[in-house]
């Protein structure tokens, strides 16, 4: 039985998404492919080959995979699955392959399991569902499993013994699509996906002036990144790249500050894998206070200031 991963990267390096679903895949149990698709992308296939657990690495080095446009990327995957007789087809649960690989589900003619927390066996998956109110076991009858992981449910893969790479012939471009252009947001902060701290605000923050004044401080002297309830990105305090919860990014820090939100549904799915918790709310009882690991009922205009401070 072989397992073919999609591996996330930029053309230069390999994303750490790309390790957390490799841990995914020894857990379902057999041979592991990796596929680079890219362009000018030799040094990403020697890395990937370096990840404990995979056996080979697959590189597609073409013009039409410079951008990891949907289309081509798609056809190349199941023209990859059928060639290879796989049986699973795994990929990070990332923007990137959340746009193309319900498409190779489709091609496939079989469904996608989204988002898996958890591994009983080959055919037998965990997920969340209602916002992550409730994790389903989810049995799979396709011959195929097209699946994406989420990241924040498996530790990421080490370094093993270098796997072999093999160059793999690249498909047509289907020119249904191009990248006009990237545009990056530029900050000092890590990025909030990888962060390893995080500092959030929500509405009771009141303003995008209270956000900045009270939390960048903090921030700083955590070296944190920022983040953000959706409340919060609504209001406009802060863009929607900050956003955390289930429409926006799913993170699981080493520590996450909820300063001034209340803990809606939504935002809790982002973060509540998070391994240390910190709440700062006035309210006493706002649901936050249910999956934090410490709490404060505190004006935060008063406590995060005096926390900073001390810091």
């Amino acid at each position: 039985m072989a397992i073919l991963i999609i591996a996330e990267h930029d053309n230069k390096s390999l994303k750490a998404a790309t390790l957390n679903a490799v841990t995914a895949a020894v857990k379902i149990g057999g041979e592991i492919h990796l596929l680079v698709a890219g362009h000018n992308a030799t040094a990403v296939a020697q890395a990937a080959s370096t990840i404990a657990g995979v056996n080979k690495v697959l590189l597609a080095d073409a013009s039409q995979y410079s951008d990891q446009l949907a289309e081509n990327m798609a056809a190349l995957v199941a023209a990859t699955v059928k060639a290879g007789s796989y049986f699973h087809v795994l990929a990070a649960s990332t923007s990137s392959a959340k746009n193309f690989l319900p498409r190779v589900a489709a091609l496939l003619d079989v469904a996608q399991i989204s988002d898996i927390v958890g591994v009983v066996d080959a055919d037998t998956f965990v997920r969340p569902i209602y916002a992550g109110n409730i994790l389903a076991t989810v049995k799979s009858v396709d011959a195929i499993k097209v699946i994406t992981v989420r990241t924040t449910a498996f530790d990421a893969a080490v370094t093993g013994a270098a796997a072999p790479v093999e160059t793999l012939a690249s498909g047509p471009d289907t020119a249904l699509s191009k990248l006009v252009r990237r545009e990056f947001t530029v900050s000092a902060r890590p990025e909030l996906s990888a962060a390893k701290v995080i500092v959030s605000g929500g509405r009771g923050l009141g303003s995008s002036e209270n956000y900045h004044k009270n939390l960048e401080p903090l921030a700083d002297k955590l070296n944190a990144a920022l983040g953000a309830s959706r409340a919060a990105v609504d209001a406009g305090f802060v863009p929607n790249d900050y956003q955390v919860g289930q429409t926006g990014k799913i993170v699981a820090p080493q520590l996450y500050f909820a300063i001034g939100i209340s803990g809606a549904i939504q935002h809790l799915a982002g973060m509540k894998d998070s391994k240390v918790i910190v709440a700062v709310n006035k309210d006493p009882d706002a649901p936050i206070f249910q999956v934090a690991d410490y709490g404060l009922v505190a004006d935060l205009f008063q406590a995060i200031p005096e926390l900073t401070s001390k810091l």
